[in-house]
């Protein structure tokens, strides 16, 4: 990692010079403003187009015409085979084995689908351990399951809280409320990356306790994957998901991954819903009514595939393949702290605003603006910046590596300064 900056264009673009990814940001498609592109800030809701995705998608649509019904067996590319083709490289991103992963719905779908599987409560283990102020989709889904199984949200939902005056959460206190409910602990869910303030929770280290206590572990990586560095295999992550339109970048509302650990493949008798897409691929057409389980995390689909979304996602894949996890990792953590950097050459920063994100993230920046939030969220948006809004005053920022450039974090850091000189 860089151990100095400067607030010069010249040293930015110095820094983008040297930088072997600086060529994936020509792959992407930029909105624009007064003609030229933006400087986007929001791969973390939602990720720009890949410029070959349209290739990727147009494939299929012709697939679709030439050859109809056949498409699914007797093209170069069929489809009854088409999500296969994402697991090799999505398990790559997530530290997983490839017959650990499975592509499949959308997120909050297969997160229900999971707790068929990893949410087994008795009537002394039925408590379920998140963050405070979890995604709301991740709240709702939590407590529509408790409904359903019988038990009150309020007393099956135990929410660690960040300290009076912090604005993260510390890893200690995750743990001894882990210790503290470990004998009616049925089940341990977090957003692995807060969407809210960017903070990368100890995966491994919540993991190891959450299973000595005689819980599962789940982990929504909504955030996470294509963001940070997995390795749920090691881990012994139990089951995670995650959507892929942010980070990786798939479209809007696409196809959410899935990770179930090794552990838990091959077997009949867990509990589990399913469908035809998960019976044993040799024998699918048989028909016939005995359900056979694929013997990897394809055993959880339940409908066959939609080509049509796929198709963006693994055009997405395609380049993560050529990047390579690690070095988009490396340039996430110098543009994120170069970004930093830049922010806290405004005048007088403090008294503007708090920096609310902890050096344990990701590529976010969240910003809480102390006064005219929503003034200066609307500025930078009137002059090229696309930045992300959330209640009460923060404002997100996410340096994408594989389409963010060094001159954009220059150039935003004179924006953001007219902006408080205007504004504040």
């Amino acid at each position: 990692m860089m151990d100095t900056f400067e607030n010069t264009l010249a040293f930015a673009q110095q820094c983008d010079q040297s930088d072997e990814l600086n060529c994936y940001q020509q792959q992407f498609l930029f909105p624009k403003h007064k003609g030229q592109p933006v400087i986007y800030f929001t791969g973390n809701s939602l990720g720009l187009q890949p410029k070959i995705a349209q290739d990727y998608v147009n494939e299929v649509m012709q697939t679709w015409a030439d050859y109809a019904v056949d498409g699914h067996f007797h093209t170069e590319n069929p489809w009854w085979s088409y999500h296969e083709r994402l697991a090799s490289p999505v398990a790559k991103i997530v530290g997983a084995l490839p017959e650990e992963i499975t592509v499949m719905n959308t997120l909050t779908v297969n997160l229900h689908l999971l707790m068929v599987s990893f949410y087994k409560p008795t009537v002394q283990r039925f408590k379920i351990i998140c963050e405070e102020k979890a995604f709301p989709s991740d709240q709702y889904m939590l407590n529509s399951q408790f409904r359903f199984h019988g038990f009150d949200p309020k007393e099956a939902l135990i929410e660690v809280k960040k300290r009076a005056g912090e604005t993260f959460w510390r890893t200690e206190d995750i743990l001894q409320t882990i210790e503290t409910h470990k004998n009616e602990l049925a089940l341990v869910f977090i957003g692995g990356v807060n969407y809210y303030n960017g903070q990368v929770f100890d995966m491994k280290t919540i993991t190891e306790a959450g299973h000595k206590a005689g819980a599962f572990v789940g982990w929504d990586l909504a955030h996470a994957a294509g963001n940070i560095k997995l390795n749920l295999h090691d881990w012994g992550v139990d089951f995670a998901a995650w959507c892929s339109y942010k980070y990786m970048n798939s479209g809007p509302g696409n196809a959410s991954g899935v990770f179930v650990h090794q552990k838990y493949l091959g077997k009949k008798d867990i509990s589990r819903f399913e469908g035809w897409w998960g019976h044993d691929k040799p024998t699918r057409f048989l028909m016939e009514p005995e359900f056979i389980p694929m013997p990897n995390a394809d055993a959880w689909q339940l409908s066959n595939a939609s080509i049509l979304s796929l198709a963006p996602y693994l055009a997405s894949l395609q380049l993560f393949e050529k990047a390579g996890m690690d070095a988009l990792i490396e340039k996430s953590k110098n543009l994120t702290a170069y970004l930093e950097f830049i922010l806290k050459q405004t005048h007088d920063y403090q008294t503007f605003f708090e920096l609310i994100t902890p050096e344990e993230r990701g590529c976010q920046l969240s910003l809480l603006i102390k006064k005219n939030g929503r003034k200066v969220f609307a500025y930078l948006s009137q002059n090229g910046v696309v930045t992300d809004w959330r209640e009460p005053g923060v404002i997100r920022l996410a340096p994408t590596p594989f389409y963010c450039s060094f001159e954009q974090m220059f150039r935003f850091g004179e924006i953001f300064r007219a902006a408080v000189k205007e504004i504040g």
